[in-house]
């Protein structure tokens, strides 16, 4: 069993997320900032713990954190707020999060992040940009640290049910990603942490979700 601290754990990514890990046998803990989201988190097999990221110190983010093997950051403003709240939580979040899981000696970290070509050839607006410089200068900053981290770059996420066939790769082209299937490429680089240090890219595609992951495992 592996305990899992998953950041913007009310987050639809992250609800799949929980669901399949409590399916596995593992044990997710869930950060939430609304304490009425406690019950709903229960009912996916999570622990809920209640915080906010934008109040909480790195210190005090470290003690929720304790005792956990793996920390997933899928936290995201998700364009609410504007530039200010996603430079809050999509940036300094993430710089938190990673500062609290090296105090509390979490070695293992995985961040949800964007893929690069998100938007290109539409009209686009200034609030996505920057989310979009924003989320580079997250990936940037974990892939710096001596963390055992893995970065996930989903294409388009869709809310659509998942098929449990993905394409993954360092480079792939652009497009979209049911999220039961992106909550389920997570539970395969939590399970193996011989998927280590790497940028990952994620579509759908024609290949089992386990056998995708297990491809780009490294030594």
């Amino acid at each position: 069993m592996t305990n899992v601290f998953i950041v913007g754990g009310s987050g639809k990514v992250a609800r799949h997320l929980a669901r399949q890990l409590s399916a596995r046998g593992h044990k997710p803990h869930s950060l939430h900032r609304n304490a009425r989201q406690a019950d709903e988190l229960k009912a996916l097999g999570a622990v809920p713990v209640y915080g906010d990221l934008l109040q909480l110190e790195a210190a005090e983010l470290a003690r929720l954190m304790a005792g956990n093997d793996v920390v997933v950051f899928s936290a995201g403003a998700g364009g609410k707020g504007g530039a200010q709240m996603t430079n809050a939580i999509d940036g300094s979040g993430l710089e938190l999060a990673v500062a609290a899981a090296m105090t509390a000696g979490i070695r293992r970290f995985i961040l949800v992040s964007a893929f690069p070509e998100a938007g290109r050839g539409k009209t686009v607006s200034e609030t996505f940009e920057n989310y979009m410089v924003v989320k580079k200068h997250a990936d940037v900053h974990l892939a710096a640290t001596d963390l055992d981290w893995v970065i996930l770059r989903p294409g388009t996420l869709l809310d659509t049910a998942g098929t449990g066939k993905v394409r993954a790769g360092l480079a792939i082209p652009y497009g979209g990603i049911p999220r039961p299937d992106v909550a389920a490429a997570l539970v395969e680089i939590i399970e193996h942490p011989e998927v280590n240090r790497i940028i990952i890219e994620l579509t759908e595609g024609d290949m089992p979700v386990a056998q995708a992951m297990q491809q780009l495992a490294r030594a």
